[in-house]
């Protein structure tokens, strides 16, 4: 309710002086003459000027094909400026005031990739490429948001244009916000919190079964319940490891995994 408070705010400033410069331009301009200045700004990567074409569009014309699509637009351009939260703000205003719209299933779209690029943005790239930092290391909220975001829109329009590519990253984000439990168990191992890493663990395994990050998980609660001496415990997560992940190289290396003694792994 703030989020779309504050935009309609803004938008009620667009129409005050947010273009001074072009106020006697645009004074008598249409729509569409808008609509098609705002695009050629938006298609140009002037993102900024974009948004404040189309906000001016919506102020002048509240009403109209014109301005519902220069509702979406604005979403669109804040996501292509990185302003993630920005976006995520005006699609939900979109959703909320067109339901029932031709272009809505973008709108969800739109969502879901501002909270998946919201993993990352400027710094999250460098991280990566610099200090090969892994996605999942990360918080995981814009993942599971993002998940959530993709999900919506598969299941409400599962003819839309958008539902291949959204299930795709949906399968990809699984696999991130499974590696985030990974690591949290990884720190309590390391913390020596053995019960805190069983606890992870099985969350984790009960949760994302079927992805790569549950050979790992599998072996952390072998781990943990060795060094909480619960031999039975860890005789049975051994034998789900081996079950599962017969050639896994926590199996073959019990001692070193990638060069490094493993209670140095973590």
């Amino acid at each position: 309710m703030l989020r779309s408070l504050i935009l309609f705010l803004a938008l009620l400033l667009a129409a005050c002086g947010l273009l001074p410069e072009r106020q006697e331009e645009t004074k008598n301009w249409s729509a569409s003459k808008f609509y098609t200045e705002a695009k050629e700004e938006l298609n140009s990567g002037n993102y900024g000027a974009a948004i404040k074409l189309f906000e001016s569009l919506e102020a002048r014309y509240p009403y109209g094909r014109f301005s519902q699509q220069a509702q979406l637009e604005i979403a669109y351009a804040y996501y292509k400026d990185q302003e993630q939260a920005s976006a995520i703000i005006a699609a939900d205003r979109f959703i909320k005031l067109h339901p029932n719209h031709v272009n809505v299933d973008y709108a969800y779209y739109l969502k879901g990739l501002a909270n998946f690029n919201d993993n990352w943005g400027i710094l999250g790239i460098v991280m990566q490429n610099i200090l090969k930092q892994d996605m999942s290391e990360r918080d995981s909220k814009a993942s599971r948001e993002s998940f959530e975001n993709f999900s919506e829109l598969v299941v409400r329009f599962p003819d839309s244009k958008y539902a291949p590519d959204a299930i795709q990253r949906m399968a990809h984000l699984v696999n991130v916000v499974a590696m985030s439990e990974v690591y949290v168990a990884r720190y309590y191992m390391k913390r020596k919190a053995y019960v805190a890493a069983v606890n992870r663990a099985q969350f984790a395994l009960k949760e994302y079964p079927r992805t790569p990050a549950a050979e790992e998980i599998l072996f952390i609660m072998m781990k943990a319940y060795e060094a909480l001496e619960m031999t039975d415990l860890r005789d049975d997560a051994e034998r789900v490891l081996r079950r599962n992940f017969p050639d896994s190289t926590y199996l073959t290396h019990p001692v070193e995994i990638g060069g490094r003694p493993w209670w140095k792994f973590w």
